[in-house]
Order: C-alpha cells, then sequence, then structure tokens
C-alpha cells in the first residue's frame, strides 16, 4: 500500500474521532458524568496521536497529546465543568481540527506553517491544564494528596516544554508554570522564593534548556517532598540555580570528574585555546 492510501485512511480516521471529540465537548458537562463516553474521547484523541506520529506528523501528534492529557485528568476526577473550562477544550480542538484540514488540502501540511500553529496554541494548552489543576485544587482543597498531584502535573508539564524546541514563548510558558507552582504554598515563603529563582533562570535565554531541565526539575521536585514530609526548613536553592538565575552569559555546569571536564571543554573551547590551556596547567 502506497503512501498516500495510507494518508487517506488516516485523514478519514481522524475525520471520525474528530466528530467524537466535538459532539463529545458540545455536551462535555454531561459527557463528565458518563465514564465510557470519557474513554471515547480519549481513545479518540490517542488514535489521532498514535497515526500522526506512525505518519511522521509531529505537529499533530503533539496537540493530540495534550488533548489526551486533559481528557485523563477529566477520566481520573470528578470535575465540574463551566463555560470557561468547555471553551478552552473547543479551543485546543480547534487547533487539531485545523491541522487536519490543512493535511488534506491541496498543498498538505506544510511544516514551517504547522510548527507555528503549535507554538500559538501552547498558551491556550497552559491555560487549559492551569485551569484543570485550579479546579481540582478548589474540589480538593482538604485533600493534601491531590495538592501534591498538582504539583508534579505542572512538574510534568514542564518538562515536556523543555523538550520543545526553544523559544521565547516556551520560555514564558515555563515561567508561568513556575508562577503557578509558587502559588500552590503561598504561605511557604522559602518555596516562593525557589520557584522565583528558577523563573529568572529561565527567562535568561543564553542558558540551554540541556542546562536548565536537569536543574530546575530536580530541585522543584526535591524541595517540594520537603513540604510533604512537613520538612519545610530545608527547602533552599541550590548554588547551581542561583548561578543558573544569576549568570548573564552562558553557565555550564560540569562535574568533578575528568574525562567530563575534558569532553565540555572540548565541546567550548577551539584548539589553539585547548593548546594554550595545556601549557597554562602544564
Amino acid at each position: 500500500m502506497d503512501q498516500q492510501k495510507i494518508l487517506g485512511y488516516f485523514i478519514e480516521e481522524a475525520k471520525e474521532h474528530l466528530e467524537t471529540l466535538e459532539t463529545g465537548l458540545l455536551e462535555l458537562s454531561n459527557v463528565v458524568e458518563d465514564q465510557e463516553r470519557l474513554n471515547e474521547m480519549f481513545r479518540a484523541a490517542h488514535s489521532i496521536k498514535g497515526g500522526a506520529a506512525m505518519l511522521g506528523y509531529s505537529s499533530i501528534q503533539k496537540i493530540a497529546h495534550r488533548l489526551e492529557d486533559s481528557f485523563k485528568i477529566l477520566r481520573e476526577n470528578k470535575i465540574a465543568t463551566d463555560q470557561k473550562l468547555e471553551s478552552l477544550f473547543l479551543k485546543g480542538y480547534d487547533v487539531l481540527q485545523n491541522l487536519i484540514e490543512k493535511l488534506q488540502g491541496t498543498f498538505g501540511l506544510n511544516p514551517e506553517e504547522a510548527d507555528k500553529i503549535v507554538q500559538e496554541a501552547e498558551p491556550f494548552f497552559v491555560g487549559l491544564q492551569a485551569y484543570l489543576n485550579q479546579i481540582l485544587n478548589q474540589d480538593n482543597s482538604s485533600n493534601e494528596e491531590d495538592v501534591f498531584a498538582q504539583v508534579k502535573g505542572l512538574l510534568t508539564q514542564m518538562l515536556s516544554l523543555f523538550q520543545e524546541k526553544p523559544n521565547q514563548q516556551n520560555r514564558q510558558n515555563l515561567q508561568q508554570l513556575c508562577t503557578q507552582l509558587g502559588q500552590i504554598f503561598p504561605n511557604i515563603e522559602s518555596w516562593k522564593a525557589l520557584t522565583q529563582t528558577a523563573s529568572k533562570a529561565i527567562a535568561n535565554p543564553q542558558h540551554s534548556y540541556a542546562t536548565l531541565a536537569p536543574v530546575i526539575i530536580k530541585e522543584l521536585k526535591q524541595n517540594s517532598d520537603y513540604i510533604e514530609l512537613n520538612q519545610e526548613n530545608r527547602i533552599k536553592s541550590s548554588e547551581a540555580l542561583q548561578q543558573l538565575a544569576s549568570a548573564k552569559s552562558p553557565y555550564i555546569l560540569v562535574s568533578l570528574d575528568p574525562n567530563h571536564i575534558a569532553k565540555t571543554l572540548r565541546n567550548v573551547l577551539n584548539n589553539q585555546q585547548l593548546s594554550q590551556l595545556a601549557k597554562a596547567l602544564s
């Protein structure tokens, strides 16, 4: 079977799944009370994600994945819907529908245009996830486990953004997640200070995501664990995170392992500089 036929089958199936999603979202207040329909919507998003991944349409895969993650929250929690939540879900659906319609069009789905659509849609999904977390936090304010599930959810979003191509919008979305994390424990000043330091580090465009991600994710997870263990007095920003927040030039994290140091230096110095360094150290 040739690629064009496979693409045709995918588009036809995707359109059926889109119909399932649209019908469900327009009746969301009733759907959230029906586990089977929630499962159906989750499977629809999951199927589009899988087909897009198989055919190499990463833009469609990413948007379907974001919807799938949001439907998973609806499946696993009892959430009362309102007009704002329905509107946010429909905006996400519109993005997915737009991408598939362009794929079906005469000129197909241009990768650059698709990436732009995904980038512009990111605030919708950050807003949707934040609102879902807000509803969960309100509905379960007395349930400590749900608060830490919210932290985990935000950290998962952050990790997902760190895996994207760095750009100004991504950095702003990451900073917004830091703000949301800081608001979860508003009475713990050390936690708020930590999230603000992380936000400052992210704001510096000189730092690569590869440098930021391991430090920031680890620090936020470790210090949220201290809160869960009632050890708030242990919360603090590490020297590495403080350096990232204050550095005006790219910051390189180097281990004390000689091989790692050598590899790092080879990545940032040219041969002449390496030769000069070797003479200085001899």
